[in-house]
């Protein structure tokens, strides 16, 4: 695919988390990287408007522009440190916020969820340090696990394509809405 191809794909993506209710109107952040260029939201980007050639293009080397997302320095770190790693999709879905704000890592207690992902390594970041500290620990836990959970915050997935990071990305949330489900009914 051109580099081209990849920024529609991206925009599409990023859009569905807004209509299936991950994301709000203008929350998440996805990128993928094209070589040594990582393309990423814009800071406080609106899902339903965005267009590909909004999207900001960052440098493997740590190089960002101001109007990147504000987790441009994560997504720069998780390429860093997980070589495969293609793209990255970050979403605030509610069914996987709430059932990880007690801070204990996620098991899913459906098929699928627990083919995908035994264990969801759930991190807790103050507040306050979240910039600081959320690069390197959400890198850290994306080199052995498909997806993390920033406590309170929400999901990150990494992947060797757009729509496989989309694909995690979306199935731990269905896997957090069956164990909310479940939870209700017994």
């Amino acid at each position: 695919m051109s580099r081209e191809q990849l920024k529609k794909q991206l925009v599409e993506h990023y859009r569905w988390l807004r209509q299936n209710g991950n994301n709000d109107s203008h929350s998440g952040n996805a990128s993928f990287r094209w070589h040594d260029e990582i393309w990423i939201t814009p800071t406080g980007c609106c899902a339903d408007t965005l267009q590909a050639n909004d999207l900001i293009c960052c440098h493997i080397d740590g190089t960002t522009d101001d109007s990147a997302s504000l987790d441009a320095n994560l997504h720069i770190q998780v390429y860093q440190q997980n070589l495969t790693g293609r793209a990255i999709i970050h979403s605030h879905g509610p069914h996987t916020i709430a059932l990880t704000l007690n801070g204990d890592d996620f098991v899913p207690v459906d098929f699928e969820g627990q083919y995908y992902f035994p264990i969801v390594p759930v991190i807790t970041i103050p507040y306050e340090q979240y910039l600081e500290q959320a690069p390197e620990a959400v890198a850290k836990a994306l080199k052995d696990h498909k997806v993390s959970v920033v406590k309170g915050h929400g999901i990150y997935s990494c992947a060797e394509s757009i729509n496989l990071a989309y694909k995690w990305n979306c199935s731990l949330e269905l896997s957090a809405k069956i164990a909310y489900l479940s939870k209700q009914i017994n």
